[in-house]
């Protein structure tokens, strides 16, 4: 378990999985985010990247699951090898949801 800045308070890996195929590894997260609210997509991003120690744009989070009135949230996360396959396996709506602006000033 890792302690977080930001509204993220800890982070806790619950599974993790190799997806060799594609290029990336898939992950369940808990994430507790006590006296506020859901944490964003990028919060959430940064606290994996700086978890497991790699770049935060190779981190897509795919789903936050909170349950209403809850401090908790179990986040569906991808971490791919690079940018480049990232960008060319996860769906555009996903890419948008996670890296903003970015990718539609740069493509």
């Amino acid at each position: 378990m890792w302690a977080c800045s930001m509204s993220v308070k800890q982070i806790k890996l619950l599974e993790e999985r190799d997806n060799k195929l594609v290029g990336r590894k898939e992950a369940v997260f808990l994430v507790d985010h006590f006296g506020s609210g859901t944490p964003r997509r990028a919060d959430i991003r940064k606290s994996v990247a700086e978890a497991l120690g790699v770049p935060v744009n190779f981190v897509v989070v795919r789903r936050i699951l909170t349950e209403y009135g809850a401090t908790r949230s179990k986040v569906y996360v991808h971490i791919y090898d690079s940018e480049e396959r990232l960008r060319r396996v996860e769906p555009k709506h996903i890419i948008r949801k996670n890296f903003g602006g970015e990718e539609e000033k740069s493509g």
